[in-house]
């Protein structure tokens, strides 16, 4: 029996949703597996069929990220760099204290997820040393939100990040051309799998019902639905811009659903109110909690994505696994995860009036919008499968231990 530790700081979020159905699947193929993730696992009242050790002492990712009530706002860049380097001392307490387990452990496979700092590299080595099979699934190597010339830094400070894995997984072809044009990285590391449906959120975490009621939407209107992180990658001044535009053509709502990463939600209020269309549109920029997105893609007519860059995407596997239809732009695993005119359609990035056309399209025909959700469960049922996605992960590990 192969023995794996899956680590993954994030205990909240689409990284630990992820990493839950990963190790739930590589267990049902016959694997020993141990997930190590942060002290703020959100997953704990699931059924597990693996160990857990919530053992990284991090931070809740969960909370609003604003200023704690009395600080003045014109200390809000000292009071972020101050939290940022706060933050940054314990994530490198947790990791070392993570690599001293590992190293005690001695498991066949150490798995990571996100890798974040170039210093982690060191400690890697030193499972290598040790005789440990290193493997990543790589969901992300580009800092995309960075400036130009942190991102260059960035780069160069990780040159040999990705030589210390013997296995890289990832979800496209594309993705890992990008990888290895970045980085020197040997090829026969890289294996591509899919990225994994995610119907753990329609079985055990659904509460039934939708969000239509609570967000004042009547229940027979169109609905766009935005959910995730607000990053500036995900490019969501385009998906406003996009339909101010289907608004002109058909009575629709929009609903933005997720906690501020990097974008403010006023601004984004402030330009829809700017188009016209400020009584159209919700923000919702709360952490939903997970019995909530059920019934947020339950109030979806499509699922819009419009994304500037991307690797790969779990909301497309959520609104999938839930049989709704995307409208998503073509980078990274998206251009091939979406199949154009059967799951949803694809358009060029940063492009507001191809969006708009592609998202009136589905809203304007009933029937279509259902077509294709049907398709994209079946599909979220068999290409994104976990069990032959878990069975291809051990393979390679088989391959790598002998």
């Amino acid at each position: 029996m192969t023995r794996i530790v899956v680590v993954e700081s994030d205990g909240a979020g689409g990284m630990i949703h992820y990493a839950y159905q990963m190790c739930t699947a590589l267990a049902a193929s016959g694997a020993d597996v141990t997930l190590v993730t942060s002290t703020y696992y959100e997953l704990a009242e699931l059924p597990h069929t693996f160990e857990v050790l919530p053992m990284m002492r991090l931070w809740p990712i969960t909370g609003p990220s604003v200023l704690p009530s009395g600080v003045p706002r014109f200390v809000a860049p000292l009071y972020r760099k101050i939290r940022r380097l706060w933050r940054g001392l314990l994530f490198a307490r947790a990791w070392s204290r993570t690599i001293g387990y590992l190293l005690a452990e001695r498991p066949d496979v150490a798995q990571f997820g996100a890798i974040r700092f170039p210093f982690q590299a060191h400690h890697l080595r030193r499972l290598r040393r040790a005789g440990i099979t290193l493997a990543q699934v790589c969901h992300e190597f580009e800092p995309r939100e960075a400036g130009p010339l942190r991102q260059r830094m960035i780069r160069r400070l990780s040159t040999g990040l990705y030589r210390c894995f013997d296995v890289i997984f990832l979800h496209a072809r594309e993705t890992a051309e990008r990888l290895v044009s970045h980085f020197p990285v040997d090829r026969d590391t890289i294996r591509i799998i899919p990225h994994g449906n995610e119907a753990m959120f329609v079985t055990s975490l659904d509460a039934g019902g939708d969000l239509r009621a609570g967000y004042r939407i009547p229940p027979t209107r169109p609905v766009v639905v935005f959910f995730g992180g607000l990053r500036p990658s995900k490019g969501l001044p385009d998906l406003i811009d996009a339909f101010a535009m289907v608004s002109a053509e058909l009575d629709a709502h929009l609903i933005v659903a997720g906690p501020p990463a990097g974008v403010d939600p006023e601004a984004l209020r402030e330009q829809a109110v700017a188009l016209g269309i400020g009584d159209r549109v919700v923000i919702d920029d709360r952490y939903l909690p997970m019995c909530e997105i059920g019934p947020l893609m339950r109030s979806a007519t499509v699922v819009a994505l419009p994304y500037r860059t991307a690797t790969a995407s779990g909301v497309l596997q959520v609104a999938y696994a839930f049989g709704v239809p995307v409208v998503a732009t073509a980078v990274g695993a998206l251009g091939t995860d979406v199949t154009h005119g059967e799951t949803g359609l694809l358009v060029p990035p940063a492009d507001p009036e191809a969006m708009a056309s592609a998202l009136l399209k589905i809203l304007s025909d009933p029937a279509e919008a259902e077509h294709m959700g049907s398709r994209a469960r079946e599909l979220a049922m068999s290409q994104f499968a976990w069990e032959p996605i878990a069975a291809s992960i051990l393979d390679a590990y088989r391959g790598v231990t002998g």
